[in-house]
């Protein structure tokens, strides 16, 4: 990638890796009808557990910083509380402007690998590129989440892809699923889930080409603590509910303190 510095070639790829998990899901809707409801809970409250941990212990307390640095103690420490929910209200906004998707579709009714009538199949059909469309915009707040949080701290950087990647997983399957027994297409369904999850490096590369000329400790100060809020809206709206949802509460409670836990040991031994 000639023309960017290391650290935001690294922020990049990270972003991009994150995103291309989409096709792991894609895959496994295609390869494997059946899933493991209890280790979906798990991975995704896992999840749920590292973005949390670094939401509020890594992100919200660095946002505050730079923005106390530049605007005194009480009127940094306002910003960044207002800048944390605003990041929670864009993303909510969001989701009322979008089609609702599932998490994962089960299989439908009916033999074989196509539905039993035409019905079913465009409700499918349908089901599947409103997920598409619905996943592949939430993803751009998520790409340019994971890409700010490597370019300003690469070790969290890692911890937040990795989260955003297992969290995509679910969300691949929900999109290939859906258009697999609609069409029987197995091609056309992968590529289709797997071109939403690079909306994500496509997110990332639009905002900081945006953002670029404005960028200043105050602006970033401002960007972090809003991606602590996206991150937490997140976590409290798809995967704490889907988790929940595929598992028992006590599978989801075990993922969240697994999650925060792991999250937490690799803080402190890269720190």
């Amino acid at each position: 990638m000639p023309g960017l510095d290391q650290h935001v070639q690294f922020a990049l790829l990270l972003t991009l890796a994150a995103g291309l998990s989409t096709g792991i899901g894609s895959l496994l809707g295609l390869v494997n009808r059946q899933y493991n409801p209890r280790l979906l809970a798990l991975s995704l409250s896992f999840s749920a557990g590292v973005m949390l941990q670094v939401s509020f212990v890594e992100i919200f307390p660095k946002a505050k910083i730079a923005l106390v640095t530049v605007l005194g103690a009480r009127s940094g420490y306002a910003m960044t509380v207002a800048a944390f929910f605003a990041g929670v209200a864009a993303m909510a906004a969001l989701d009322q402007l979008l089609p609702s998707h599932a998490m994962v579709m089960p299989p439908p009714q009916g033999s074989g690998t196509k539905p039993a009538t035409a019905e079913e199949a465009r409700t499918l059909m349908r089901m599947g590129l409103f997920s598409a469309l619905a996943i592949g915009i939430h993803n751009f707040p998520e790409g340019l989440a994971t890409f700010i949080a490597a370019l300003n701290n690469p070790r969290l950087g890692i911890g937040i892809a990795l989260a955003i990647a297992i969290h995509n997983i679910p969300e691949g399957l929900a999109i290939s699923a859906p258009l697999h027994y609609a069409t029987g297409n197995r091609a056309q369904a992968f590529w289709i889930s797997f071109a939403s999850g690079l909306a994500e490096p496509l997110g990332a590369l639009l905002g900081y080409g945006l953002l670029r000329p404005l960028m200043s400790p105050l602006v970033m100060g401002v960007i972090f603590a809003a991606v602590g809020g996206v991150m937490v809206y997140i976590c409290l709206d798809e995967l704490l509910p889907a988790a929940q949802r595929y598992g028992t509460h006590h599978q989801m409670i075990a993922g969240v303190i697994g999650g925060m836990l792991v999250m937490s040991l690799s803080l402190v031994l890269l720190a």
